[in-house]
Protein backbone atom coordinates (compact mmCIF):
# COMPACT_ATOMS: atom_id res chain seq x y z
CA UNK A 1 0.00 0.00 0.00
CA UNK A 2 0.99 3.77 -0.65
CA UNK A 3 1.88 6.03 2.15
CA UNK A 4 -1.35 7.04 4.14
CA UNK A 5 -1.46 11.08 2.99
CA UNK A 6 -2.41 12.31 6.75
CA UNK A 7 -2.25 15.51 5.54
CA UNK A 8 -5.93 14.99 3.91
CA UNK A 9 -8.16 16.93 6.40
CA UNK A 10 -10.96 13.73 5.27
CA UNK A 11 -8.73 11.00 6.31
CA UNK A 12 -8.91 12.28 10.25
CA UNK A 13 -12.27 13.22 9.89
CA UNK A 14 -13.26 9.67 9.06
CA UNK A 15 -11.50 8.65 12.23
CA UNK A 16 -13.67 10.69 14.66
CA UNK A 17 -16.47 8.11 14.15
CA UNK A 18 -19.02 10.11 15.87
CA UNK A 19 -18.49 13.47 14.44
CA UNK A 20 -17.77 11.70 10.96
CA UNK A 21 -21.47 9.58 11.00
CA UNK A 22 -23.23 13.16 12.00
CA UNK A 23 -24.75 14.28 9.11
CA UNK A 24 -24.24 18.09 10.15
CA UNK A 25 -20.28 17.28 11.76
CA UNK A 26 -20.87 18.37 15.37
CA UNK A 27 -17.44 18.20 16.86
CA UNK A 28 -18.42 15.86 19.33
CA UNK A 29 -15.54 15.16 21.72
CA UNK A 30 -14.76 18.91 21.65
CA UNK A 31 -18.15 19.65 23.39
CA UNK A 32 -18.07 16.84 25.71
CA UNK A 33 -14.40 17.67 26.54
CA UNK A 34 -15.99 21.29 27.65
CA UNK A 35 -18.78 19.62 29.63
CA UNK A 36 -16.46 17.72 31.56
CA UNK A 37 -14.95 20.92 32.04
CA UNK A 38 -18.26 22.97 33.41
CA UNK A 39 -18.08 25.23 30.31
CA UNK A 40 -21.48 24.63 29.42
CA UNK A 41 -22.02 27.50 27.27
CA UNK A 42 -18.75 27.11 25.64
CA UNK A 43 -20.04 23.41 24.53
CA UNK A 44 -23.68 25.02 23.63
CA UNK A 45 -22.31 27.23 21.15
CA UNK A 46 -19.85 24.49 19.70
CA UNK A 47 -23.28 22.47 18.90
CA UNK A 48 -24.88 25.82 17.79
CA UNK A 49 -22.59 26.35 15.25
CA UNK A 50 -22.77 23.04 13.88
CA UNK A 51 -26.76 21.34 14.52
CA UNK A 52 -28.37 24.98 15.18
CA UNK A 53 -30.78 23.33 17.64
CA UNK A 54 -28.83 21.71 21.07
CA UNK A 55 -31.86 21.94 22.55
CA UNK A 56 -33.97 20.41 21.08
CA UNK A 57 -31.70 17.63 19.40
CA UNK A 58 -30.23 16.94 23.05
CA UNK A 59 -33.84 15.37 23.37
CA UNK A 60 -35.03 14.34 19.74
CA UNK A 61 -31.90 13.31 17.90
CA UNK A 62 -31.58 10.01 15.60
CA UNK A 63 -28.46 10.19 17.16
CA UNK A 64 -26.41 8.37 14.03
CA UNK A 65 -23.47 9.88 15.98
CA UNK A 66 -23.84 6.86 18.53
CA UNK A 67 -23.87 3.57 16.93
CA UNK A 68 -20.20 4.79 15.25
CA UNK A 69 -19.40 5.70 18.57
CA UNK A 70 -15.74 4.25 19.22
CA UNK A 71 -16.24 3.53 22.84
CA UNK A 72 -18.54 0.49 21.72
CA UNK A 73 -15.09 -1.23 20.39
CA UNK A 74 -14.80 -1.27 24.92
CA UNK A 75 -18.23 -2.23 25.75
CA UNK A 76 -21.82 -2.85 24.15
CA UNK A 77 -22.91 0.63 24.95
CA UNK A 78 -21.98 4.29 23.17
CA UNK A 79 -21.27 7.18 25.32
CA UNK A 80 -24.88 9.30 25.83
CA UNK A 81 -23.93 11.59 22.95
CA UNK A 82 -27.15 13.15 22.62
CA UNK A 83 -27.77 13.39 26.29
CA UNK A 84 -24.90 15.07 26.76
CA UNK A 85 -25.92 17.80 23.91
CA UNK A 86 -29.08 18.07 26.15
CA UNK A 87 -26.39 19.08 29.06
CA UNK A 88 -24.95 22.00 27.42
CA UNK A 89 -28.26 23.34 26.44
CA UNK A 90 -29.31 22.75 30.07
CA UNK A 91 -26.55 24.39 32.21
CA UNK A 92 -25.99 27.03 29.61
CA UNK A 93 -25.56 30.41 31.30
CA UNK A 94 -27.74 32.66 29.26
CA UNK A 95 -26.28 35.59 29.70
CA UNK A 96 -23.22 34.19 28.84
CA UNK A 97 -24.79 33.21 25.72
CA UNK A 98 -25.09 36.71 24.24
CA UNK A 99 -21.51 37.47 23.77
CA UNK A 100 -21.76 34.86 21.50
CA UNK A 101 -25.37 34.02 19.01
CA UNK A 102 -25.63 37.28 17.02
CA UNK A 103 -28.87 39.53 16.81
CA UNK A 104 -29.68 41.45 14.16
CA UNK A 105 -30.50 44.39 12.43
CA UNK A 106 -27.15 43.69 10.30
CA UNK A 107 -25.42 45.63 7.55
CA UNK A 108 -27.90 45.08 4.31
CA UNK A 109 -25.98 43.66 1.53
CA UNK A 110 -28.90 44.54 -1.16
CA UNK A 111 -30.30 40.74 -1.42
CA UNK A 112 -33.88 39.12 -0.47
CA UNK A 113 -34.35 35.69 0.25
CA UNK A 114 -37.73 34.10 0.66
CA UNK A 115 -37.62 30.61 2.72
CA UNK A 116 -40.90 28.90 2.37
CA UNK A 117 -41.79 26.35 5.19
CA UNK A 118 -40.63 27.43 8.82
CA UNK A 119 -39.14 24.38 10.16
CA UNK A 120 -35.27 22.82 11.24
CA UNK A 121 -34.35 23.57 7.43
CA UNK A 122 -35.52 27.03 6.58
CA UNK A 123 -34.58 28.00 10.13
CA UNK A 124 -31.16 27.06 9.28
CA UNK A 125 -30.83 28.69 6.35
CA UNK A 126 -31.76 32.11 7.74
CA UNK A 127 -29.64 31.83 10.65
CA UNK A 128 -26.53 31.09 8.09
CA UNK A 129 -27.47 34.01 5.90
CA UNK A 130 -29.02 36.81 8.36
CA UNK A 131 -25.71 37.34 9.88
CA UNK A 132 -24.13 38.09 6.06
CA UNK A 133 -26.56 40.65 5.32
CA UNK A 134 -29.57 39.01 3.38
CA UNK A 135 -33.32 40.14 4.16
CA UNK A 136 -34.84 36.82 5.24
CA UNK A 137 -38.72 36.56 4.71
CA UNK A 138 -40.15 33.59 6.31
CA UNK A 139 -43.37 31.82 4.89
CA UNK A 140 -45.43 29.35 7.19
CA UNK A 141 -48.96 28.24 7.42
CA UNK A 142 -48.65 27.65 11.07
CA UNK A 143 -48.95 29.94 14.03
CA UNK A 144 -45.37 29.23 14.41
CA UNK A 145 -42.09 28.29 13.81
CA UNK A 146 -40.84 24.78 14.17
CA UNK A 147 -42.58 23.19 11.10
CA UNK A 148 -42.60 18.83 12.47
CA UNK A 149 -40.78 19.91 15.25
CA UNK A 150 -43.75 21.66 16.69
CA UNK A 151 -46.53 19.61 15.07
CA UNK A 152 -45.02 15.86 15.28
CA UNK A 153 -42.85 15.34 18.32
CA UNK A 154 -44.58 15.61 21.92
CA UNK A 155 -44.43 18.26 24.94
CA UNK A 156 -43.32 15.41 27.05
CA UNK A 157 -40.37 14.83 24.70
CA UNK A 158 -39.63 18.37 23.54
CA UNK A 159 -41.06 21.39 25.88
CA UNK A 160 -42.58 23.80 24.01
CA UNK A 161 -40.50 26.63 25.80
CA UNK A 162 -37.34 24.71 24.32
CA UNK A 163 -38.37 24.85 20.83
CA UNK A 164 -39.45 28.34 21.18
CA UNK A 165 -35.86 29.68 23.17
CA UNK A 166 -33.53 28.16 20.02
CA UNK A 167 -36.14 29.39 17.15
CA UNK A 168 -35.71 32.82 19.02
CA UNK A 169 -32.26 32.65 18.71
CA UNK A 170 -32.84 32.66 14.68
CA UNK A 171 -36.13 35.15 14.42
CA UNK A 172 -33.97 37.42 16.68
CA UNK A 173 -31.78 38.44 13.59
CA UNK A 174 -34.24 40.47 12.01
CA UNK A 175 -35.91 37.42 10.03
CA UNK A 176 -39.24 38.49 8.64
CA UNK A 177 -41.83 36.04 9.71
CA UNK A 178 -45.01 35.32 8.08
CA UNK A 179 -46.78 32.99 9.97
CA UNK A 180 -50.29 31.81 9.41
CA UNK A 181 -49.31 32.25 5.51
CA UNK A 182 -49.85 29.39 3.15
CA UNK A 183 -47.91 29.36 -0.14
CA UNK A 184 -50.32 28.40 -2.41
CA UNK A 185 -48.20 29.02 -5.27
CA UNK A 186 -44.82 28.86 -5.79
CA UNK A 187 -44.93 31.17 -8.85
CA UNK A 188 -46.43 34.04 -6.76
CA UNK A 189 -43.03 33.13 -4.64
CA UNK A 190 -40.89 33.36 -7.53
CA UNK A 191 -42.55 36.51 -9.56
CA UNK A 192 -41.58 38.69 -6.24
CA UNK A 193 -38.16 40.39 -6.23
CA UNK A 194 -36.47 37.47 -3.93
CA UNK A 195 -32.85 36.91 -5.45
CA UNK A 196 -33.04 33.77 -4.51
CA UNK A 197 -36.10 31.01 -3.08
CA UNK A 198 -35.45 28.18 -0.58
CA UNK A 199 -38.37 25.20 -0.08
CA UNK A 200 -37.71 23.75 3.11
CA UNK A 201 -41.58 22.40 3.88
CA UNK A 202 -40.60 19.02 4.75
CA UNK A 203 -42.78 15.87 3.93
CA UNK A 204 -46.17 16.83 5.10
CA UNK A 205 -48.29 13.83 3.87
CA UNK A 206 -49.02 10.92 5.94
CA UNK A 207 -49.31 7.62 4.00
CA UNK A 208 -52.70 6.27 3.98
CA UNK A 209 -54.37 2.64 4.62
CA UNK A 210 -56.66 2.00 1.74
CA UNK A 211 -58.67 -1.20 2.99
CA UNK A 212 -61.68 -2.43 2.94
CA UNK A 213 -63.82 0.16 6.40
CA UNK A 214 -61.66 2.92 5.78
CA UNK A 215 -64.44 4.94 4.64
CA UNK A 216 -67.00 3.64 6.68
CA UNK A 217 -64.82 4.27 9.68
CA UNK A 218 -63.54 7.63 8.57
CA UNK A 219 -64.42 9.02 11.34
CA UNK A 220 -62.34 7.51 14.04
CA UNK A 221 -59.05 6.83 11.56
CA UNK A 222 -56.82 9.41 12.02
CA UNK A 223 -53.62 9.91 9.57
CA UNK A 224 -51.00 9.98 12.87
CA UNK A 225 -48.91 13.28 11.62
CA UNK A 226 -52.34 15.38 11.15
CA UNK A 227 -53.59 13.77 14.73
CA UNK A 228 -50.32 14.79 16.71
CA UNK A 229 -50.60 18.49 14.80
CA UNK A 230 -54.10 18.94 15.80
CA UNK A 231 -53.13 17.39 19.48
CA UNK A 232 -49.69 19.97 19.53
CA UNK A 233 -52.31 22.92 18.22
CA UNK A 234 -54.56 21.99 21.31
CA UNK A 235 -57.50 21.23 18.70
CA UNK A 236 -57.67 17.42 19.83
CA UNK A 237 -57.67 16.77 23.91
CA UNK A 238 -58.92 13.08 23.68
CA UNK A 239 -58.89 9.87 22.46
CA UNK A 240 -61.13 6.82 23.00
CA UNK A 241 -60.56 4.15 25.31
CA UNK A 242 -59.16 1.22 23.07
CA UNK A 243 -57.00 2.78 20.52
CA UNK A 244 -54.84 0.60 17.70
CA UNK A 245 -51.85 2.27 16.31
CA UNK A 246 -50.38 0.98 12.88
CA UNK A 247 -46.64 1.72 12.48
CA UNK A 248 -43.39 0.69 13.48
CA UNK A 249 -41.37 4.09 12.93
CA UNK A 250 -40.93 7.29 15.43
CA UNK A 251 -43.94 8.90 14.65
CA UNK A 252 -45.99 5.07 15.72
CA UNK A 253 -44.08 5.60 18.92
CA UNK A 254 -45.40 8.98 19.37
CA UNK A 255 -48.59 8.86 18.44
CA UNK A 256 -49.11 5.77 20.67
CA UNK A 257 -47.24 7.27 24.05
CA UNK A 258 -49.95 10.67 23.04
CA UNK A 259 -53.04 8.31 23.17
CA UNK A 260 -52.26 7.17 26.44
CA UNK A 261 -52.03 10.89 27.87
CA UNK A 262 -55.44 11.64 26.30
CA UNK A 263 -57.65 8.86 27.82
CA UNK A 264 -56.41 5.81 25.70
CA UNK A 265 -56.20 3.39 28.60
CA UNK A 266 -55.92 -0.09 25.99
CA UNK A 267 -53.32 1.58 23.24
CA UNK A 268 -51.12 -1.06 21.09
CA UNK A 269 -48.96 -0.81 18.39
CA UNK A 270 -48.99 -3.03 15.30
CA UNK A 271 -46.43 -3.38 13.08
CA UNK A 272 -46.19 -5.60 9.89
CA UNK A 273 -42.21 -6.47 10.58
CA UNK A 274 -40.29 -8.42 13.35
CA UNK A 275 -39.82 -6.38 15.96
CA UNK A 276 -36.66 -6.32 15.48
CA UNK A 277 -36.65 -4.81 12.01
CA UNK A 278 -39.19 -1.77 13.12
CA UNK A 279 -37.66 1.65 12.19
CA UNK A 280 -38.46 3.24 15.44
CA UNK A 281 -35.19 4.02 17.23
CA UNK A 282 -34.53 1.53 19.94
CA UNK A 283 -35.06 4.07 22.92
CA UNK A 284 -38.27 5.68 21.41
CA UNK A 285 -39.59 1.80 21.35
CA UNK A 286 -38.47 1.09 25.00
CA UNK A 287 -39.84 4.21 26.37
CA UNK A 288 -43.30 2.99 24.98
CA UNK A 289 -43.13 -0.35 26.48
CA UNK A 290 -42.17 1.15 29.85
CA UNK A 291 -45.51 3.09 29.20
CA UNK A 292 -47.64 -0.20 29.57
CA UNK A 293 -47.78 -0.16 24.98
CA UNK A 294 -47.40 -3.20 24.03
CA UNK A 295 -45.90 -4.36 20.33
CA UNK A 296 -47.66 -6.57 18.28
CA UNK A 297 -45.23 -7.27 15.72
CA UNK A 298 -45.87 -9.52 12.28
CA UNK A 299 -49.52 -8.47 12.16
CA UNK A 300 -50.38 -7.52 8.64
CA UNK A 301 -54.10 -4.95 8.74
CA UNK A 302 -56.55 -6.50 6.63
CA UNK A 303 -59.98 -4.53 7.13
CA UNK A 304 -61.46 -2.04 9.46
CA UNK A 305 -64.47 -3.56 11.13
CA UNK A 306 -67.23 -1.08 10.85
CA UNK A 307 -71.05 -1.91 12.11
CA UNK A 308 -73.24 0.60 11.81
CA UNK A 309 -71.15 3.57 10.91
CA UNK A 310 -69.39 2.17 14.15
CA UNK A 311 -65.82 1.78 14.28
CA UNK A 312 -65.50 -1.71 16.07
CA UNK A 313 -61.85 -3.00 16.04
CA UNK A 314 -59.35 -4.96 13.08
CA UNK A 315 -58.71 -7.69 11.15
CA UNK A 316 -55.60 -8.82 11.12
CA UNK A 317 -53.30 -11.50 9.44
CA UNK A 318 -50.73 -13.14 10.79
CA UNK A 319 -47.12 -13.23 9.07
CA UNK A 320 -43.93 -14.65 9.38
CA UNK A 321 -40.55 -12.88 7.60
CA UNK A 322 -38.46 -15.02 5.70
CA UNK A 323 -35.45 -14.27 3.43
CA UNK A 324 -33.71 -14.86 0.64
CA UNK A 325 -30.16 -15.82 -0.06
CA UNK A 326 -29.94 -12.01 -0.43
CA UNK A 327 -31.08 -11.45 2.90
CA UNK A 328 -34.60 -9.89 1.17
CA UNK A 329 -37.31 -10.21 3.32
CA UNK A 330 -40.97 -11.63 2.60
CA UNK A 331 -44.01 -12.04 4.88
CA UNK A 332 -45.34 -14.95 4.37
CA UNK A 333 -48.79 -15.62 5.75
CA UNK A 334 -48.76 -18.36 8.44
CA UNK A 335 -52.58 -19.99 7.67
CA UNK A 336 -53.96 -18.96 11.33
CA UNK A 337 -57.59 -17.72 11.62
CA UNK A 338 -57.20 -13.42 11.31
CA UNK A 339 -56.98 -11.74 14.67
CA UNK A 340 -59.61 -9.12 15.31
CA UNK A 341 -58.53 -6.30 17.44
CA UNK A 342 -60.77 -3.98 19.48
CA UNK A 343 -60.51 -0.32 18.59
CA UNK A 344 -62.20 2.64 19.08
CA UNK A 345 -59.71 5.00 17.42
CA UNK A 346 -57.07 3.61 14.92
CA UNK A 347 -53.86 5.91 14.10
CA UNK A 348 -52.22 5.24 10.94
CA UNK A 349 -48.37 5.74 11.03
CA UNK A 350 -47.18 4.20 8.31
CA UNK A 351 -44.75 6.66 6.45
CA UNK A 352 -44.88 10.26 5.04
CA UNK A 353 -44.15 11.21 1.84
CA UNK A 354 -43.95 14.70 0.20
CA UNK A 355 -46.62 16.85 -1.97
CA UNK A 356 -46.36 19.82 -3.75
CA UNK A 357 -50.16 20.30 -5.35
CA UNK A 358 -48.84 24.01 -4.47
CA UNK A 359 -46.17 24.15 -6.73
CA UNK A 360 -47.06 24.73 -10.54
CA UNK A 361 -45.52 22.00 -13.28
CA UNK A 362 -44.95 25.27 -16.22
CA UNK A 363 -42.33 27.16 -13.98
CA UNK A 364 -39.04 25.14 -15.58
CA UNK A 365 -39.04 22.79 -12.15
CA UNK A 366 -38.21 19.28 -13.38
CA UNK A 367 -39.25 16.99 -11.02
CA UNK A 368 -38.17 12.88 -10.87
CA UNK A 369 -40.72 9.73 -11.21
CA UNK A 370 -41.27 9.78 -7.29
CA UNK A 371 -42.06 13.55 -8.42
CA UNK A 372 -39.42 14.91 -6.26
CA UNK A 373 -37.90 17.96 -7.71
CA UNK A 374 -34.90 17.06 -10.09
CA UNK A 375 -31.55 18.80 -7.62
CA UNK A 376 -27.81 18.57 -7.71
CA UNK A 377 -26.86 16.65 -4.97
CA UNK A 378 -24.07 19.03 -3.71
CA UNK A 379 -25.23 22.34 -4.27
CA UNK A 380 -29.44 21.76 -3.94
CA UNK A 381 -30.35 23.79 -6.80
CA UNK A 382 -33.51 22.96 -8.83
CA UNK A 383 -33.65 23.37 -12.27
CA UNK A 384 -34.77 26.82 -12.07
CA UNK A 385 -31.46 28.14 -10.99
CA UNK A 386 -32.73 31.06 -7.98
CA UNK A 387 -34.63 28.09 -6.83
CA UNK A 388 -33.15 25.74 -3.88
CA UNK A 389 -34.73 22.55 -1.50
CA UNK A 390 -33.52 21.08 1.45
CA UNK A 391 -34.68 18.58 4.44
CA UNK A 392 -37.42 16.44 3.51
CA UNK A 393 -38.69 18.55 0.97
CA UNK A 394 -35.14 17.28 -0.65
CA UNK A 395 -34.76 13.86 -0.58
CA UNK A 396 -37.96 12.81 1.45
CA UNK A 397 -38.74 12.32 4.77
CA UNK A 398 -35.11 12.09 7.06
CA UNK A 399 -34.76 13.65 10.46
CA UNK A 400 -34.19 16.98 11.88
CA UNK A 401 -29.78 16.70 11.78
CA UNK A 402 -30.26 15.72 8.26
CA UNK A 403 -32.65 18.51 7.18
CA UNK A 404 -29.93 21.25 9.21
CA UNK A 405 -27.07 19.08 7.39
CA UNK A 406 -29.12 20.16 4.14
CA UNK A 407 -29.68 23.53 4.86
CA UNK A 408 -25.86 24.55 5.60
CA UNK A 409 -25.19 23.09 2.21
CA UNK A 410 -28.03 25.28 0.13
CA UNK A 411 -27.31 28.85 2.05
CA UNK A 412 -23.61 28.23 0.86
CA UNK A 413 -25.34 27.43 -2.58
CA UNK A 414 -27.69 30.34 -2.01
CA UNK A 415 -24.79 32.88 -1.07
CA UNK A 416 -22.94 31.73 -4.12
CA UNK A 417 -25.66 32.32 -6.44
CA UNK A 418 -26.35 36.00 -5.45
CA UNK A 419 -22.82 37.00 -5.20
CA UNK A 420 -22.57 35.08 -8.91
CA UNK A 421 -20.22 32.63 -8.27
CA UNK A 422 -20.38 29.69 -9.34
CA UNK A 423 -21.69 27.23 -6.73
CA UNK A 424 -18.82 24.58 -7.47
CA UNK A 425 -16.68 26.35 -5.73
CA UNK A 426 -17.55 25.37 -2.21
CA UNK A 427 -15.42 26.52 0.96
CA UNK A 428 -13.11 24.12 2.19
CA UNK A 429 -13.72 23.18 5.54
CA UNK A 430 -11.53 25.04 8.36
CA UNK A 431 -9.28 22.09 10.59
CA UNK A 432 -6.24 21.89 12.51
CA UNK A 433 -3.72 19.80 13.91
CA UNK A 434 -1.86 20.48 16.75
CA UNK A 435 0.16 18.83 19.64
CA UNK A 436 -0.84 18.14 22.69
CA UNK A 437 2.41 17.60 24.23
CA UNK A 438 3.37 19.28 27.34
CA UNK A 439 6.09 17.77 28.23
CA UNK A 440 8.40 14.32 27.41
CA UNK A 441 5.54 12.24 28.03
CA UNK A 442 2.77 14.47 28.77
CA UNK A 443 -0.56 15.39 26.70
CA UNK A 444 -2.62 18.48 27.42
CA UNK A 445 -5.79 16.15 27.82
CA UNK A 446 -7.08 13.23 30.54
CA UNK A 447 -6.57 9.91 27.77
CA UNK A 448 -7.39 7.16 30.79
CA UNK A 449 -10.31 4.69 29.75
CA UNK A 450 -12.65 4.76 32.10
CA UNK A 451 -14.78 1.31 32.90
CA UNK A 452 -17.68 2.96 33.56
CA UNK A 453 -20.65 1.89 32.22
CA UNK A 454 -23.22 3.66 30.41
CA UNK A 455 -25.28 5.83 32.89
CA UNK A 456 -29.13 5.75 32.54
CA UNK A 457 -30.55 9.06 32.29
CA UNK A 458 -33.57 9.22 34.82
CA UNK A 459 -37.35 9.67 33.89
CA UNK A 460 -40.25 11.84 35.93
CA UNK A 461 -42.75 9.44 37.61
CA UNK A 462 -45.05 7.71 34.76
CA UNK A 463 -48.17 7.91 37.22
CA UNK A 464 -47.35 11.57 36.65
CA UNK A 465 -46.39 12.15 33.14
CA UNK A 466 -48.97 10.09 31.91
CA UNK A 467 -51.57 12.29 33.26
CA UNK A 468 -50.26 15.19 31.81
CA UNK A 469 -49.15 15.25 27.91
CA UNK A 470 -46.76 18.46 28.77
CA UNK A 471 -45.12 17.39 31.60
CA UNK A 472 -41.24 15.92 30.25
CA UNK A 473 -40.88 12.45 30.74
CA UNK A 474 -36.54 12.21 30.64
CA UNK A 475 -35.24 14.89 33.40
CA UNK A 476 -31.60 14.83 31.82
CA UNK A 477 -28.03 13.96 33.84
CA UNK A 478 -26.95 16.03 36.62
CA UNK A 479 -23.54 18.08 36.49
CA UNK A 480 -21.80 14.89 38.46
CA UNK A 481 -23.52 12.24 36.45
CA UNK A 482 -22.53 14.16 33.13
CA UNK A 483 -19.20 14.79 34.14
CA UNK A 484 -19.02 10.75 34.91
CA UNK A 485 -20.67 10.19 31.48
CA UNK A 486 -18.12 12.89 29.75
CA UNK A 487 -15.19 10.52 31.16
CA UNK A 488 -16.80 7.68 28.55
CA UNK A 489 -15.57 9.56 26.01
CA UNK A 490 -12.41 8.59 23.97
CA UNK A 491 -11.17 11.61 22.41
CA UNK A 492 -11.42 10.52 19.26
CA UNK A 493 -9.87 13.63 17.88
CA UNK A 494 -6.91 13.65 19.74
CA UNK A 495 -4.65 11.39 16.94
CA UNK A 496 -2.17 9.17 16.84
CA UNK A 497 0.13 11.22 14.26
CA UNK A 498 3.45 9.00 13.47
CA UNK A 499 6.61 10.45 11.95
CA UNK A 500 8.45 7.54 9.98
CA UNK A 501 11.99 9.49 10.20
CA UNK A 502 11.96 9.32 14.30
CA UNK A 503 11.24 5.46 14.21
CA UNK A 504 13.89 3.20 15.37
CA UNK A 505 11.56 0.07 15.19
CA UNK A 506 11.89 -0.75 18.80
CA UNK A 507 8.29 -1.91 18.91
CA UNK A 508 7.63 -0.74 22.18
CA UNK A 509 4.87 0.81 20.58
CA UNK A 510 2.99 -2.01 19.14
CA UNK A 511 4.30 -4.01 22.59
CA UNK A 512 2.45 -1.64 24.85
CA UNK A 513 -1.14 -1.34 22.54
CA UNK A 514 -4.04 -2.32 24.37
CA UNK A 515 -5.94 -3.32 21.44
CA UNK A 516 -2.96 -4.60 19.16
CA UNK A 517 -3.82 -2.17 16.56
CA UNK A 518 -0.08 -1.48 15.53
CA UNK A 519 2.01 -3.89 13.19
CA UNK A 520 5.64 -3.45 12.07
CA UNK A 521 5.95 -5.94 8.98
CA UNK A 522 6.64 -6.24 5.39
CA UNK A 523 4.03 -3.89 3.35
CA UNK A 524 1.60 -5.78 0.66
CA UNK A 525 -1.66 -4.51 -1.05
CA UNK A 526 -4.62 -4.02 1.51
CA UNK A 527 -6.14 -7.46 1.65
CA UNK A 528 -2.73 -9.02 2.25
CA UNK A 529 -2.09 -6.72 5.06
CA UNK A 530 -5.02 -6.55 6.96
CA UNK A 531 -4.47 -10.75 7.01
CA UNK A 532 -1.23 -10.28 8.49
CA UNK A 533 -1.80 -7.78 11.17
CA UNK A 534 -1.27 -8.31 15.27
CA UNK A 535 -5.15 -7.88 15.44
CA UNK A 536 -7.70 -9.16 13.15
CA UNK A 537 -8.73 -6.30 10.99
CA UNK A 538 -12.49 -7.02 10.46
CA UNK A 539 -13.90 -3.45 9.48
CA UNK A 540 -12.96 -2.82 5.79
CA UNK A 541 -15.02 0.47 6.02
CA UNK A 542 -12.28 1.65 8.12
CA UNK A 543 -8.71 2.85 7.11
CA UNK A 544 -5.40 1.49 7.76
CA UNK A 545 -2.57 4.26 8.29
CA UNK A 546 0.32 2.63 6.45
CA UNK A 547 4.05 4.90 7.22
CA UNK A 548 6.53 5.23 4.54
CA UNK A 549 9.03 2.23 4.04
CA UNK A 550 11.06 1.64 7.45
CA UNK A 551 15.18 1.34 7.30
CA UNK A 552 14.20 -2.72 7.59
CA UNK A 553 12.14 -2.13 4.85
CA UNK A 554 9.39 -3.06 7.02
CA UNK A 555 6.40 -0.40 7.21
CA UNK A 556 4.30 0.69 10.76
CA UNK A 557 0.40 -0.47 9.81
CA UNK A 558 -1.89 0.95 12.37
CA UNK A 559 -5.76 -0.38 12.35
CA UNK A 560 -7.54 3.04 12.77
CA UNK A 561 -10.66 0.90 13.78
CA UNK A 562 -8.91 -1.13 16.69
CA UNK A 563 -7.30 2.25 17.89
CA UNK A 564 -8.94 3.90 21.12
CA UNK A 565 -6.36 6.89 21.28
CA UNK A 566 -5.12 6.25 24.86
CA UNK A 567 -1.84 7.55 23.86
CA UNK A 568 0.31 4.59 25.60
CA UNK A 569 2.48 4.42 21.76
CA UNK A 570 3.26 8.00 22.44
CA UNK A 571 4.35 7.77 25.67
CA UNK A 572 6.30 4.46 25.52
CA UNK A 573 8.00 5.91 22.45
CA UNK A 574 11.48 6.92 23.42
CA UNK A 575 12.11 9.08 20.15
CA UNK A 576 8.36 10.83 20.04
CA UNK A 577 7.60 9.59 16.31
CA UNK A 578 4.37 8.82 17.86
CA UNK A 579 2.43 12.24 19.20
CA UNK A 580 -1.20 13.21 19.99
CA UNK A 581 -2.29 15.91 18.15
CA UNK A 582 -5.86 17.46 18.15
CA UNK A 583 -7.41 17.47 15.42
CA UNK A 584 -10.27 20.20 14.83
CA UNK A 585 -12.69 19.98 11.92
CA UNK A 586 -15.18 22.74 11.18
CA UNK A 587 -17.50 22.19 8.06
CA UNK A 588 -17.81 25.23 5.97
CA UNK A 589 -20.51 27.97 6.23
CA UNK A 590 -21.87 30.55 4.19
CA UNK A 591 -19.62 33.31 3.79
CA UNK A 592 -16.57 31.84 4.61
CA UNK A 593 -13.68 32.62 1.88
CA UNK A 594 -14.00 30.12 -1.52
CA UNK A 595 -11.12 28.46 -2.27
CA UNK A 596 -10.78 27.83 -5.76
Amino acid sequence: MDPTNTSDPEYFHKVVDCQYACPAHTPVPEYIRLIAAEKYTEAYIINWESNVFPGVLGRTCDRPCEPACRRTRVEDQPVAICRLKRVAADYRDERQLAEYIPTGPFAPNGKKIALIGGGPASLTVARDLAPLGYEIHLFDEQPAGGGMMRTQIPSFRLPISVLDEEIGYITNMGIHTHYNTFVSSLRSILDKDYDAVFVGTGAPRGKNLEIPGRVEGIKNIHIGIDWLQSVAFEHTHAIGRNVIVLGGGNTAMDCCRTSRRLGGENVRVVVRSPFTEMKASPWEKEDAMHEDIPIIDNHVPVEFVVENGVLKGMLFEKVRAEYDAKGRRTLVPTGEPHVFMEADDVLIAIGQENAFPWIERDLGLEFDKWDMPVLNSVTFQSTVPKLFFGGDAAFGPKNIITAVAHAHHAAISIDLFCQGESLMNRPNPLTNLVSQKMGIHEWSYDSVVTIDKRFIVPQADKKETLKNRKLEVELGFDEATAFREAQRCLNCDAQTVFTAKRCIECDACADVCPTACITFTTNGDETDLRSRLNAPSQNLTQDLMVSELLPTGRVMVKDEDMCLHCGLCAERCPTAAWDMQLFSYYTAKAGIVVHG
